[in-house]
């Protein structure tokens, strides 16, 4: 029982050690899409799966756009590019991130109420685009357009 004690302290500890080493960063890997679509796959997909395709899109976009003239490399932490971890810069960006949280959620919540109403073919394009948008952001400054 000592024993199974340890392992869920050490657990417990690891878990909250790296939730708090993720305060000081700008994005992390898990907003950022997976896959790229061709306008042939996308054409294949029922409006639902496009409609979640689109918003993790403008998820992406939204969360990495103001960050973009310092990092476009998710974990990137203030310390990485310079920034001293203050209480001040750290509560800017934790604040930061409860109220991107709250827009994540209002804008999936206008996403699925009226692009449902979208013509199939619009949503297609849209999507497209955002790719576009997002494999030009992670190039990045020195990348080329």
């Amino acid at each position: 029982m000592k024993t199974l004690s340890s392992i869920l302290f050490l657990i417990f500890i690891s878990a909250y050690s790296h939730a708090q080493s993720k305060k000081n960063v700008f994005f992390d890997q898990n907003i950022m899409i997976g896959k790229f679509h061709t306008i042939d796959q996308l054409e294949e997909l029922k409006k639902g799966e496009l409609i979640q395709l689109y918003t993790e899109r403008v998820k992406e976009i939204t969360t990495i756009l103001p960050y973009l003239a310092l990092t476009n490399e998710a974990g990137v932490s203030l310390s990485d590019i310079g920034i001293k971890e203050s209480s001040d810069h750290l509560k800017s960006l934790d604040k930061y991130h409860e109220e991107t949280t709250e827009t994540a959620e209002s804008t999936n919540e206008i996403i699925s109420e009226f692009i449902p109403y979208a013509d199939t073919e619009k949503i297609v394009w849209a999507i497209l685009y955002f790719e576009e948008i997002i494999k030009k952001i992670r190039i990045g400054a020195n990348g080329n357009f």
